[in-house]
C-alpha cells in the first residue's frame, strides 16, 4: 500500500509540473516576473547590496529542463531568483563567540520542513561580526548541503544565523513557501548530486545551478494553498486513511500510474534472494520456443530476438530482472479475423467496442460467419491478450483471464499468446503503464486512423521480474487499486 511519503512525494511533483491546479489566462506570465527580478537585482546593484556578479547567469538550456511545464511559466535556475549563501561556525574554543549569546544559530539537523523559530545554540553579535556568518531574514527559505541531512529544508520564521552546513536563499519576488515546496520535491534529486564523496554534499555552486520551474506569482500562491490543503489529509491518510475522497478528483488515476510506474520499476514489493531469477525464466520460454519449432508450431524466425541497448533502457531494475522485448515472450503475435458483423452467425467475434469496463459484452456481441477450418487459428482462450492496433482506440488492451465463450476476434485487434511460465495480469499491468503508452505513442503510424501493427508491439520493451515477484507485484497492485478506488 502507498504509504503517506509517498503520496506527498506524488502530489509535491504534480505541483511542480504544473499539474496540481489550473492555470490562469490572467495571470501575468512568469517571463514577466523574470524580468522584474532582474530589475530588482540591477537596482540593488546599484545600491551596492548586491555584487555586480548576481546580475550574470548561466545558459539554461533544454537538457537542463527536468520534465515539461505549462506555457506561462518559465524555466530558469536557483541562482536567478534569489541570493544564496552559506554560515558558518564560529570557533568552539571562543567563548566571546557563544556565551550569552542571543542569535539562533541553526544547524541542518534542526531544520523541519516548516518554519523555524528557535535553535538549541546561540552566538553571540560580536561573533556575527567576526565569523563571516550570514544574517537570514524572517522569510528566507534554507536548505542542508552535507552529509544524512542534505535536502532538509525549512523557512525561517526569525532573524537567524546558521552553519555552513546549511544554504539560505532571500527570493526575490518568489512565493518563498512555493521555494519550500519546490525544494522538498527535488530532496532525492539533491541527494543524487550530493554522492560520490567522503562526506556527500551539494555546496551553493550546485544549488545555484539547479533547475527551478517559474511559474506565474499568483499560481505560485494558489499551488501552496493547494499543497497546504492536501498534506494534513495526507498525515491522516498515514495513520487512517480518512478524508482522501476529498482529494482532486483526477489524483485516483495520477495515483495508479504512480503505483503501476514502481511496480515496473521493482520498487512496490521486496525482492525474494529465493525467487528463480528471470534470467532462468527467459531461457525457459526460449527453450519452450524452440520446441514448437521443431513440432511445427512456430516458424525458425520467430526465436529471432533483437538485442536491447542501453540507450533504450528508461531506468533502472533490480538485479533479479531482465529487460526483454515484448516478442520474445510472445508465442504468437497475430491479426483478427476480418469479416463483417452480424445479429447472427457461425461465432461471436469480439470488437475492442464490445469489451466495456474490463469485460466482454457477451449479450451484445456480434457474430460473424467463419469457415470451420479457421475457428482454431482465431479462436479466444483464457489468458489472451487482446490488442487494439487502430482508431481512436489504439493500445487499448484486454486480457481474456476466464475461459470466454466460445468467440473468435475481429480484425482490428491483434491477439498475443505467451508461455504458460508468465503472470497473465504483470503483463497486462504493463500495458496500463505509462511506459508502454510511451513506446505506443513512439510506434503509432500517425494518419487520420492512427494505427500500431504487430511489428511495433513485438519490439516493445518491458522490465521482467521473476514469475514468483511478478504475482506479489499483482497482488500488491489489486490491494492498493482497491484502495485508492475508495477516493473516487
Amino acid at each position: 500500500m502507498m504509504t503517506g511519503n509517498q503520496l506527498k512525494n506524488t502530489i509535491l511533483q504534480e505541483a511542480i509540473e504544473g499539474r496540481l491546479v489550473p492555470q490562469d489566462p490572467n495571470d501575468e506570465p512568469a517571463s514577466v516576473l523574470l524580468d522584474k527580478i532582474r530589475k530588482e537585482k540591477e537596482k540593488l546593484v546599484k545600491e551596492k547590496k548586491l555584487k555586480k556578479s548576481a546580475l550574470k547567469e548561466d545558459p539554461f538550456t533544454d537538457d537542463d529542463k527536468l520534465f515539461a511545464i505549462p506555457v506561462t511559466w518559465a524555466w530558469c535556475k536557483l541562482g536567478w531568483i534569489g541570493d544564496w549563501g552559506a554560515g558558518a561556525t564560529p570557533a568552539k574554543g571562543t567563548p566571546e563567540f557563544y556565551t550569552n549569546g542571543t542569535i539562533p544559530w541553526l544547524r541542518t539537523g534542526e531544520l523541519n520542513n516548516g518554519i523555524v523559530t528557535d535553535s538549541e545554540i546561540k552566538v553571540t553579535p560580536y561573533a556575527l561580526q567576526k565569523c563571516s556568518l550570514r544574517e537570514c531574514k524572517v522569510g528566507d527559505v534554507l536548505i542542508a548541503m552535507y552529509g544524512a541531512t542534505i535536502g532538509k529544508v525549512a523557512i525561517a520564521g526569525i532573524e537567524l544565523t546558521t552553519n555552513q552546513a546549511c544554504c539560505a536563499c532571500t527570493p526575490y519576488q518568489v512565493y518563498n513557501k512555493y521555494l519550500l515546496y519546490y525544494l522538498m520535491a527535488n530532496k532525492q534529486r539533491f541527494i543524487d548530486l550530493g554522492e560520490g564523496g567522503a562526506q556527500p554534499n551539494i555546496s551553493r555552486e550546485k544549488i545555484v545551478a539547479f533547475p527551478f520551474p517559474l511559474p506565474p506569482l499568483a499560481e505560485q500562491k494558489r499551488i501552496v494553498a493547494k499543497i497546504e490543503e492536501l498534506l494534513p489529509k495526507v498525515e491522516a491518510y498515514g495513520k487512517a486513511q480518512e478524508s482522501l475522497d476529498k482529494l482532486n478528483e483526477e489524483l485516483p488515476e495520477r495515483l495508479k500510474k504512480s503505483i503501476l510506474q514502481e511496480a515496473i520499476e521493482g520498487r512496490l514489493v521486496l525482492q525474494d534472494p529465493n525467487d528463480e531469477p528471470a534470467s532462468v525464466l527467459l531461457d525457459k520460454i526460449r527453450a519452450e520456443k524452440k520446441q514448437l519449432v521443431k513440432e511445427g508450431k512456430l516458424k525458425k524466425k520467430d526465436l529471432e530476438e533483437t538485442p536491447i541497448s542501453e540507450d533504450e533502457k528508461p531506468f533502472d531494475i533490480p538485479d533479479s530482472w531482465e529487460w526483454v522485448r515484448w516478442g520474445t515472450l510472445s508465442e504468437s503475435i497475430q491479426y483478427g479475423y476480418n469479416a463483417p458483423a452480424k445479429e447472427k452467425g457461425r461465432i461471436k467475434m469480439v470488437r475492442i467496442s464490445d469489451i466495456q469496463k474490463g469485460e466482454i459484452a457477451w449479450a451484445t456481441t456480434p457474430f460473424c460467419d467463419i469457415e470451420e477450418k479457421d475457428i482454431d487459428a482465431y479462436k479466444l482462450k483464457k489468458n489472451d491478450i487482446l490488442f487494439a492496433r487502430t482508431g481512436g482506440t489504439v493500445g487499448k488492451s484486454y486480457l481474456v483471464s476466464e475461459e470466454p465463450q466460445e468467440a473468435i476476434y475481429a480484425g482490428y485487434l491483434i491477439r498475443t499468446r505467451y508461455s504458460s511460465q508468465l503472470c497473465p495480469q504483470y503483463l497486462k499491468f504493463f500495458m496500463d503503464s505509462s511506459l508502454y503508452w510511451e513506446q505506443l505513442k513512439d510506434g503509432t503510424i500517425a494518419t487520420a486512423q492512427p494505427n500500431c501493427n504487430g511489428q511495433k508491439l513485438a519490439k516493445m520493451i518491458l522490465p521482467l521480474p521473476p514469475l514468483a515477484e511478478q504475482k506479489r507485484i499483482v497482488e500488491k497492485i489489486e490491494e492498493v487499486f482497491k484502495e485508492i478506488d475508495k477516493l473516487k
